[in-house]
């Protein structure tokens, strides 16, 4: 597959079959994410991959509530990937403040979709959560309590009813110029 055909065909995924993932396919996300790019080769980032139950459905519950209930499809994913924040390299420190950018959410959102793209390659649907219950699943998974977590993501087979749909996008004039604003 060629990349412009992966990126037309990853997407959200809500809707997950109960087929697992095969071990050498979540290896080989792992290790897609494990080459992704990060300020200063810093790789600020920590990978807690969750794939047996209770605790994956535990880590999923936590995702939602009775008053947040749009990721209520996350207990039926195969496998979440909970993105720990790792501290960068003190050079990337360094610039993150004289530049005022944080260059660790960046490479969070580089290491993230490295993980969605390589699944969608091997046929195998994500979603990236940024709602969540962090106090809670940083007890359930024992993460020290100086850490944060950037995002979690839920990985599985698409579900055989679940159709995907036309991308929705501002169209190339509304998002692009050339050589000024």
């Amino acid at each position: 597959m060629d990349f412009k055909d992966l990126v037309h065909i990853r997407q959200s995924v809500r809707k997950y079959s109960d087929k697992p993932i095969e071990a050498q396919n979540l290896e080989q996300i792992i290790e897609s994410a494990r080459l992704a790019p990060s300020a200063s080769n810093s790789q600020p980032w920590h990978l807690v991959v969750i794939d047996q139950q209770p605790l994956k459905s535990q880590i999923a519950k936590a995702t939602f509530s009775k008053l947040v209930n749009f990721n209520k499809f996350a207990p039926d994913a195969a496998v979440l990937i909970v993105i720990v924040i790792e501290k960068p390299k003190t050079i990337t420190k360094i610039g993150q403040i004289i530049k005022k950018r944080d260059f660790t959410l960046y490479d969070i959102g580089i290491v993230a979709e490295h993980i969605c793209l390589q699944a969608a390659e091997l046929g195998i649907g994500s979603c990236i959560l940024g709602w969540f219950n962090e106090k809670k699943i940083m007890k359930m998974l024992d993460i020290p309590l100086h850490k944060r977590i950037g995002l979690v993501i839920t990985l599985g087979y698409t579900d055989v009813n679940y159709k995907l749909r036309e991308k929705i996008r501002k169209s190339k004039e509304e998002i692009v110029s050339f050589n000024k604003y």
